[in-house]
């Protein structure tokens, strides 16, 4: 058919809303959105043909292209996604999934109206802080506490209001860059503290800090570099040093232990990571840390320490501007609650969990994945076999933790197109590539997506 009747022939907008198929999303979707999804199609037809990508088409395909469009429209930008790439705390894929107290405690908070800022028992005005805080003080052993949005928002809390135009000392293999670019010196400066570097990227000593201080210094600070680590010729300062020197000095010591760890994981075989409490002993004034990350919370920046640094710090204006909203308490207070007992906390928070789970139980797991792919699938060829897991995060790098998993091949996609297709799949699936093999670690995945899983496959068969 000629360029000019398949133009001609583009039904009309009003022509289209007659149409049953129309009116049936006429009645769930708002009209404005149903009109807008129909002159799209036509558009992107019209496009066709002009093109020349077009020789034919028919009204039920336009429907089609129509209710796809649309379906896309209604919903929701936030999607569900497999995560088979076995990055625990995987920054891209939202970090740590909440536990279930956490998100029954969110889902009461929302739906009704709640306490956040009313005393029950004194009839008035209260802090939102009270709800978590008491609780992390007794998890962490910390005089007081309080919590903002995220842990660069603490970082900054605290030097604004201990160190506003003053000095931060910090040793120069401490300025890490952490996720999205941001860096510690950037989001120390913006807070107004001006800062000190001293000794070298892989070698600080205490005569560092001691011969950098001043009538201006208003902080020394030890930031955790949780996200790699310097091998060698390397030497640091101690906590236990730089507290003494801080207290000789009369100057706070503020640590930035990032990833908020609350259980000592070298009593499961792991390296060992330095715990928020562990900072709390050794007497630091004032450490801050991630809710999302090891914690295995919602995004959060939380802040412990002596009680009066934390009092200053809620008096701080800047602290309205970073303050968490109910539904973050909510899930923070519920993730909390599980760390009065390890073992419910490793049992109950799902990045615990995975991180701790035991290498056999997933071999299982892998097994019954790979059952389920041969059942449904069979131009693709499935094979076990072990490998290693990661934290994420920017959390314990240098470990690998020993799985299962499958590797997945297939003659009529290369690696990198089997990783697009299923990253396509209606519930996206996201692998790894390894040695350019297409690799799903069952130790991220849920049983109740082996299903999704294999249907994906399925659809490339």
């Amino acid at each position: 058919m000629e360029k000019s009747q398949l133009l001609r022939n583009l039904p009309k907008i009003d022509e289209l809303l007659k149409e049953p198929i129309v009116n049936n999303e006429l009645n769930s979707t708002m009209r404005t959105i149903v009109v807008e999804a129909l002159r799209e199609t036509i558009d992107k037809y019209r496009e066709f043909i002009l093109s020349n990508n077009i020789e034919e088409y028919s009204k039920e395909d336009i429907l089609k292209s129509f209710l796809e469009l649309l379906e896309q429209r209604n919903s929701s930008r936030f999607r569900k996604v497999i995560n088979a790439a076995g990055v625990i705390i995987h920054t891209n894929l939202g970090r740590s999934l909440l536990a279930k107290k956490a998100l029954d405690n969110v889902v009461n908070v929302v739906d009704n109206y709640n306490n956040l800022e009313y005393d029950l028992k004194k009839g008035q005005r209260g802090s939102r802080y009270s709800h978590v805080e008491e609780l992390i003080k007794k998890v962490t052993g910390a005089e007081a506490a309080m919590v903002v949005n995220n842990n660069a928002a603490a970082v900054m809390l605290v030097l604004n209001t201990l160190c506003k135009d003053k000095e931060a000392i910090v040793s120069r293999g401490q300025l890490v860059e952490i996720g999205g670019s941001f860096r510690i010196p950037d989001v120390m400066n913006f807070s107004g503290a001006k800062l000190v570097e001293i000794g070298t990227t892989n070698r600080t000593h205490l005569y560092d800090y001691d011969n950098n201080i001043n009538e201006n210094t208003g902080v020394l600070l030890k930031v955790h570099t949780s996200n790699f680590k310097i091998l060698g010729f390397t030497e640091d300062v101690s906590l236990e040093e730089l507290v003494q020197l801080g207290g000789e000095k009369k100057i706070p010591v503020v640590e930035d232990i990032g990833s908020g760890t609350l259980i000592d994981f070298s009593k499961y075989g792991f390296t060992h990571e330095p715990t928020v409490q562990e900072s709390i002993k050794k007497g630091v004034d004032v450490v801050t840390f991630s809710g999302d990350k090891m914690l295995g919370g919602p995004q959060a920046g939380i802040v412990i320490g002596k009680k009066e640094y934390i009092d200053k710090m809620k008096r701080n204006q800047l602290t309205r501007a970073l303050r968490i909203d109910k539904m973050t308490l909510a899930a923070l207070e519920g993730t909390l609650k599980y760390y009065l007992d390890e073992r419910e906390a490793i049992e109950n928070i799902p990045t615990l969990h995975m991180i701790l789970s035991q290498k056999s139980e997933h071999k299982k797991r892998a097994q019954k994945l790979k059952k389920k792919l041969q059942g449904r699938v069979k131009n693709f060829k499935f094979t076990l076999q072990e490998d290693y897991s990661m934290v994420g995060g920017g959390s314990m790098p240098t470990e690998k933790i020993q799985t299962y998993v499958i590797k997945a091949e297939s003659n009529k996609f290369s690696p990198q197109e089997l990783e697009k297709r299923l990253r396509e799949n209606k519930i996206p699936v996201i692998i790894r590539i390894s040695n350019n093999e297409v690799i799903l670690d069952v130790r991220t995945i849920f049983d109740k997506d082996f299903d999704v899983i294999a249907d994906a496959f399925g659809l490339l068969d």
